[in-house]
């Protein structure tokens, strides 16, 4: 099976944009939506994955707009433009219902379409973000850092940034940094992270989450399956952010691994490849 970025990649054309994803594999769809971060896209999230799942699902990497590989959607938040483009997507490929693997914000954004569009979600697994500060303070050491550098990037907050995703800092490589500050400079992907984190857009989203309920306050409306996974040294989304999600979905499940950080489908691969492959086999319709 040819799981490479040229053997997979593909272009969509909507009525808002040329969506572009990574397809591999046959059978029930799986749907792998990435996080946010610092010169991020669906495909540094999800690679070294892809040729795993694929094995056992039709796989899509979608790579949300506005993060320099999509095209953006002017004026609206990168949360809800994703949302609304895994829907989009969807439609454009007929289909009606997929299980979905979502790295933080991704989580966050499967969590919201289970919520808001609950035919659509099979089942759901959450890799960190998912879910309020209850003892951590807020933002996150992880968003602070990813605000810095919002604010005024450098190659050094950018370094800082990466060694705070990993509990094992030797992941975090020359190659690596190269990447992602290459990618960084990209002016489309720097706008979506600043509209997440920058210091004007935090000061605007806490305005707003003053006046509206939270995502997380409706999340007793999911009814698919969903596991939450989590590093339990994630200095992104520290893991008592796991508790709120934990006691309002009804059928929620969590898995906690030992000497991992924020990207647990990075960090622990394999682990976290059989965990999931045994919920999502074992909770199937």
């Amino acid at each position: 099976m040819d799981v490479t970025y040229e053997g997979t990649a593909r272009e969509l054309e909507t009525d808002s944009g040329t969506l572009r994803y990574h397809e591999a594999g046959a059978g029930e769809p799986l749907i792998l939506l990435h996080g946010s971060g610092i010169g991020v896209s669906g495909w540094k999230n999800f690679r070294g994955n892809l040729g795993f799942f694929a094995k056992y699902y039709h796989c899509y990497i979608l790579e949300f707009p506005g993060f320099g590989i999509s095209d953006p959607v002017p004026g609206v938040h990168p949360v809800f433009a994703a949302g609304a483009a895994v829907l989009r997507f969807m439609d454009a490929l007929g289909i009606e219902s997929a299980a979905m693997v979502g790295n933080s914000m991704g989580g966050v954004v499967g969590v919201n379409l289970a919520i808001n569009a609950p035919d659509r979600v099979s089942r759901l697994v959450a890799i960190g973000g998912v879910g309020p500060n209850i003892f951590t303070t807020n933002p996150s050491e992880g968003s602070r850092l990813l605000q810095e550098f919002a604010d005024e990037p450098s190659r050094d907050r950018l370094v800082r940034w990466l060694k705070c995703m990993t509990f094992d800092h030797s992941l975090v490589t020359e190659e690596l940094i190269e990447d992602r500050w290459r990618a960084a400079s990209d002016p489309a992907s720097h706008a979506s992270l600043a509209a997440m984190y920058g210091s004007k857009a935090f000061e605007a989203q806490r305005a707003m989450m003053s006046k509206i309920a939270p995502y997380w306050a409706n999340m007793h409306k999911v009814r698919c399956p969903t596991l939450l996974t989590w590093g339990i040294e994630d200095r992104q989304s520290p893991p008592d952010m796991m508790l709120v999600p934990m006691r309002l979905i009804p059928e929620a499940e969590v898995h906690v691994f030992p000497r991992c950080g924020h990207w647990v489908m990075i960090e622990a691969k394999e682990a976290f490849e059989s965990v999931t492959l045994d919920f999502l086999q074992r909770t199937a319709r």
